[in-house]
């Protein structure tokens, strides 16, 4: 019998890309919705999407200085969570009743969804859980987060946590984003990807990409060393990989650099003096860095960044203890050569010399050697590269093993909490 389902986040489609365009296709699903705030789904949906019906909201966030800094983020969410609930309530108004509602907790989305539909199957997407110890907050002494900022993680963790509670199932894409998460709520909460789609994140020996403002083509017989982040921010190293580019370029004279990111912050907060941190990177390296052979792409095209990872010579991924980045697992799909930070997520996945290499977070000097050594004998490496992209086969195929997880997850009769028997801790 026909579904119909639910799919909520404020940045729809969020991580639930695949699985959404899938029940979109399926004829087991007789109505897809997405519920997201208006601005956000204009900018990732400027088109009608095919099976797809949308209900959006609008919500003007508490500006600091409104209210203490530990309520902030809280009330904000409480915003968001009721501005949903009268999205769900207009649903519910039509006569319309989901079987299943999937969304993200994170920022308040799912606060009101038992209030309005009790009665439907609820599936968290527990992506991270705020703790002040063993993750993000205090890691980097650079950027040392205030007292009062670690007196904030239980406020900030308030509305996820009712969500949570009220929730039948939860979803985490790694183990260690699950072990974040209180010990009594991790009964519930299944360790499953959201997958990475092999058939189109592949090794192409022929990849090209232009870069018309230098006059480059790059291609694999070029040293390409790549670094991409959705936003070029400490969380994802940018400040430790940029001061290492000095040394990386004296040890390779004919490389060329190229990062892919926004300017804006996704996680950390903006600079203190203002501006970006790129501005702040290329102020302070100055002459030490020739900015000749370091190309800023900004964000790109899917299809181009995928370009930019196959024809990678080495590529660096950074991260603090924080949620594992989708690039990192593309780049090793790609066969990359990854080169990345010896933190929590990263360890999850890559073996130090066995499908990639790991270096301390903080250390400009190993990274440099790591990195230099990766370039110089990339033409002996293809036994790491092909476990890079076997190690993402074996544990994060999307149409072989994640989506049928997810798939049946949605289903009443999944188990309270299971474990992908493919996925190794």
């Amino acid at each position: 019998m026909p579904r119909r389902i639910v799919f909520i986040h404020q940045n729809a489609p969020g991580q639930f890309k695949h699985l959404l365009t899938h029940c979109a296709q399926s004829p087991e699903y007789e109505e897809v919705v997405v519920i997201g705030e208006k601005r956000r789904v204009l900018a990732h949906f400027p088109r009608a999407v095919p099976g797809v019906k949308f209900h959006v909201y609008e919500m003007a966030e508490i500006t600091p200085g409104q209210l203490p800094p530990e309520l902030l983020y809280t009330a904000n969410a409480m915003r968001r969570g009721r501005a949903v609930a009268l999205c769900l309530q207009s649903l519910r108004s039509t006569g319309f009743r989901p079987d299943v509602i999937y969304g993200h907790p994170g920022w308040g989305d799912t606060l009101h969804v038992r209030d309005v539909f009790p009665e439907a199957r609820i599936i968290n997407y527990c992506e991270f859980y705020f703790n002040r110890e063993g993750q993000d907050i205090g890691f980097d002494p650079e950027f040392q987060a205030e007292v009062t900022d670690a007196y904030r993680v239980r406020t900030d963790n308030m509305t996820q946590l009712s969500s949570l509670v009220d929730a039948d199932a939860g979803i985490s894409p790694t183990f260690w984003q699950r072990s974040r998460y209180p010990e009594l709520l991790r009964k519930s909460i299944s360790v499953i990807h959201d997958g990475i789609d092999l058939d189109v994140v592949r090794p192409d020996p022929a990849a090209e990409v232009v870069l018309p403002h230098a006059s480059l083509r790059l291609s694999r017989q070029t040293p390409v060393i790549t670094y991409v982040a959705r936003n070029l921010e400490p969380y994802r190293g940018f400040h430790v990989f940029m001061r290492s580019l000095p040394a990386i370029q004296a040890a390779l004279p004919d490389a060329r650099i190229v990062i892919v990111g926004g300017d804006d912050v996704s996680y950390s907060k903006k600079p203190a003096r203002g501006g970006t941190y790129r501005e702040m990177m290329l102020s302070e390296l100055g002459a030490r860095l020739d900015t000749s052979r370091v190309h800023f792409l900004g964000r790109i095209p899917y299809a181009q960044y995928l370009r930019v990872l196959q024809v990678s010579s080495v590529h660096v991924y950074l991260t603090y203890p924080f949620v594992l980045s989708w690039s990192m697992l593309e780049a090793m799909a790609t066969g990359g050569m990854v080169v990345a930070s010896r933190t929590a997520p990263v360890q999850e996945v890559i073996e130090d010399g066995i499908n990639g290499r790991l270096v301390d977070f903080f250390s400009h000097q190993d990274l440099t050697e790591a990195v230099s050594k990766a370039c110089l004998e990339r033409d002996s490496l293809d036994a790491l590269r092909h476990a890079a992209r076997e190690t993402v086969a074996k544990r994060f195929d999307l149409k072989r093993i994640c989506l049928s997880q997810q798939l049946a997850l949605l289903d009443p009769a999944y188990p309270p909490a299971f474990v992908s028997a493919s996925a190794t801790q």
